[in-house]
């Protein structure tokens, strides 16, 4: 008789579709020395979610399905390995646990190392903390330690009505930087609220025709699509850099840069406590808002995908777990 506990948790037995996500029963994991237990509240949901339930993202870097998706996770830990010294049972906690590898955020409960965690920010609800880790990571860690965004500089932000832009359009004003966004006109008054100083309707113009002189282009979008991270070499300056999150950058755009006097630096974000720890000071202050365009019970995971995949969220979608 096996007694061990588990927990429900959205699984996936081959890569495909939405419909391929279903909710079952899986062992629930203990944690090993410099782990904590974390009974999960609500899971943030991702782009790079889906794309490795399709079999790209990330699916390198796990196991063949079946595996649990999601890194966005926010909870309670509810018990601590041997030799974790900064968190406690009890504390509130947010964090994108082992990036990339498989973290099982859709789930009831998560085992990581203690570190890859935070106390989450005290204004804001599980299902809203949620939504923070791998976006405002992924914009935080490419401003600040790839990009060296300072004060005065002109930063281009491409997708910045998105889970990471919006983000991004904050930090980069936060920082100092004169912030353009590209993003389609109904969700400019919302980015102008964040902190956009001008923004660019990428439906209605090319907006390397309308963006000049800028230091540094956070391109959320890739040039998969419509060649966004090329055409982003026109906008840049002298000593620019394009820093390319979703698609990285290629041979051909590495060269175009250098032939320019530009820099082009492909990016993946890695999970940061402290990071973290950083961006809840941010967001408990005020400076910081987090945009949740919905929320959907945990049984609706594949919903939450085909909604995300549609491109047309403001913010993030989260899942409430418990």
């Amino acid at each position: 008789m096996n007694d061990k506990p588990t927990m429900r948790a959205i699984t996936q037995d081959t890569f495909g579709g939405p419909e391929v996500l279903r909710l079952t029963e899986v062992p629930r994991p203990e944690p090993v020395p410099h782990e904590v237990l974390v009974r999960v509240r609500a899971a943030g949901v991702n782009p790079v979610d889906w794309k490795t339930r399709e079999g790209g993202g990330m699916a390198g870097a796990l196991s063949a399905p079946p595996f649990v998706l999601g890194w966005d996770v926010s909870g309670v830990v509810e018990q601590v390995g041997f030799g974790v010294h900064t968190l406690e049972v009890g504390d509130e906690v947010y964090g994108m646990p082992s990036f990339p590898r498989e973290a099982g955020a859709y789930a009831e409960y998560v085992t990581a190392p203690a570190r890859h965690f935070a106390r989450k920010p005290a204004t804001l609800d599980h299902d809203h903390a949620a939504a923070v880790p791998l976006a405002a990571l992924t914009a935080w860690q490419a401003l600040t330690v790839t990009a060296g965004v300072t004060a005065g500089q002109r930063v281009l932000i491409h997708g910045a009505a998105g889970g990471v832009g919006h983000f991004a359009v904050q930090f980069a004003k936060h920082l100092g930087a004169h912030v353009t966004g590209t993003a389609r006109a109904p969700k400019h008054a919302w980015l102008r609220e964040l902190g956009a100083d001008e923004l660019v309707d990428y439906t209605a113009v090319r907006f390397e025709d309308e963006v000049r002189d800028i230091d540094v282009v956070l391109d959320l979008i890739g040039d998969e699509h419509d060649r966004t991270s090329t055409r982003s070499l026109d906008t840049l300056r002298p000593g620019g850099i394009l820093v390319a999150v979703p698609s990285g950058v290629s041979p051909e755009l590495m060269e175009g840069a250098r032939e320019r006097g530009l820099r082009a630096s492909a990016y993946l974000v890695e999970p940061d406590g402290d990071s973290l720890a950083t961006i809840a000071g941010l967001i408990d202050k005020g400076g910081i808002t987090v945009e949740v365009e919905d929320v959907l019970p945990l049984a609706e995971a594949a919903e939450a995908h085909r909604r995300g995949e549609e491109g047309r969220t403001r913010g993030k979608l989260t899942l409430h777990v418990a």
